[in-house]
């Protein structure tokens, strides 16, 4: 019994159902993540001086292409799971069961943001600034997933922190356990295992808080927070790889996902550093979108320049309004004529004399 509360214990399934509609915990935690994501990139944008609801409407294009990419990542790199002898090609679609590779989510989710950057006319860099911290919290939500559908876990552990990894049973389909149920929590026969996933989760909060921390002090700009997400994740995601025990591919002896973690991260500092010489953060006003209206979705910078040319259009209008009240009127020009001519002509101006000169 002491045993038992020395460990973590696991959900005893993943899957519930609202009569035919199956309820996954798996795709709630994602869903959780991307509205974070959002939430958190959208104040971060507006905060830098962009324009306000952008990132809502790169959204809609970089959340279909980053799901699309993160589960090709995942059957290119697994892909005995999906089309060797026994398997079904069409669970390659089954995205609900899990299996989404991050780097394939953030590569071609990257191509839907560009997209939508160019026809706002915004610089992708600043805004994968803004969302970087929001994207990593995302992926720890997102592990919360894991933790349901019993995946991604380490190898057996003694230690208090140990995760109990229950069987569990599918009477319709014995080969799909991640839709079954465990029964009597009987435990797999490596359990307790190292929550590996947990590990991860922790290890992205804390790469967010030193994300935010770094932004703030150093006002970094450029694609510069983005590239200190990538290096920072990597890191954590190159050990944690290492101590997971679920089937993968290798290279060389290292998992794929490690590879990609040690290529992926000598390119982040590489960039970090050559986007240093860019010099300081977007300004301001490079940041609003072509489509933006409204005062609400312009800052402050730009709103004091449309003010200023305002004022310069009030003041070139009040100069021929000046003008036109110093003429006189065309009927008080009338009157004063008749009496102009009556005038004898010694009211004229007298005549000058003419000047001397030597020869007089």
């Amino acid at each position: 019994m002491s045993a038992y509360l020395a460990t973590i214990p696991s959900p005893d399934r993943g899957v519930w159902h609202l009569g035919p509609i199956p309820i996954r915990a798996y795709a709630l935690c994602i869903i959780a993540g991307i509205i974070v994501a959002i939430w958190w990139g959208e104040r971060r944008w507006i905060a830098r001086g962009g324009t306000k609801g952008t990132v809502i409407d790169l959204a809609v294009f970089a959340v279909p292409f980053g799901l699309v990419g993160g589960r090709l990542y995942h059957v290119i790199t697994d892909p005995e799971l999906y089309f060797t002898e026994g398997r079904n090609p069409w669970n390659a679609f089954a995205i609900w069961d899990g299996g989404l590779g991050i780097w394939g989510a953030i590569a071609l989710g990257a191509v839907g943001a560009l997209i939508a950057c160019r026809r706002k006319g915004i610089p992708l860099p600043a805004m994968a600034d803004a969302v970087a911290p929001g994207i990593i919290v995302a992926q720890a939500i997102g592990r919360i997933g894991n933790y349901f559908n019993q995946e991604l876990y380490g190898a057996h552990t003694d230690l208090p922190w140990g995760l109990e990894v229950y069987q569990r049973f599918n009477p319709e389909d014995p080969d799909n356990l991640l839709n079954g149920v465990a029964t009597g929590h009987i435990p797999l026969p490596e359990s307790p295992v190292h929550p590996t996933f947990l590990y991860e989760l922790l290890w992205n909060l804390l790469v967010a808080l030193l994300v935010v921390w770094a932004d703030r002090r150093f006002k970094l700009g450029h694609g510069r927070v983005f590239a200190l997400y990538v290096a920072g994740y990597t890191v954590g995601r190159g050990w944690i790889e290492m101590m997971r025990t679920d089937t993968a591919n290798h290279i060389l002896g290292l998992r794929v996902n490690v590879w990609t973690s040690i290529l992926l991260f000598l390119g982040a500092v590489a960039y970090f550093v050559v986007a240093g010489r860019r010099g300081p953060r977007e300004a301001p006003e490079t940041l609003v979108s072509k489509d933006a209206v409204g005062p609400d979705e312009v800052p402050v910078a730009a709103g004091e320049a449309e003010a200023s040319e305002a004022d310069s259009a009030v003041a070139g209008e009040s100069e021929p309004a000046k003008v036109a009240a110093d003429e006189p009127e065309p009927a008080k020009v009338a009157a004063d004529a008749p009496a102009a001519a009556d005038k004898p002509a010694s009211s004229e101006a007298p005549a000058q004399e003419p000047k001397k000169t030597d020869e007089s």
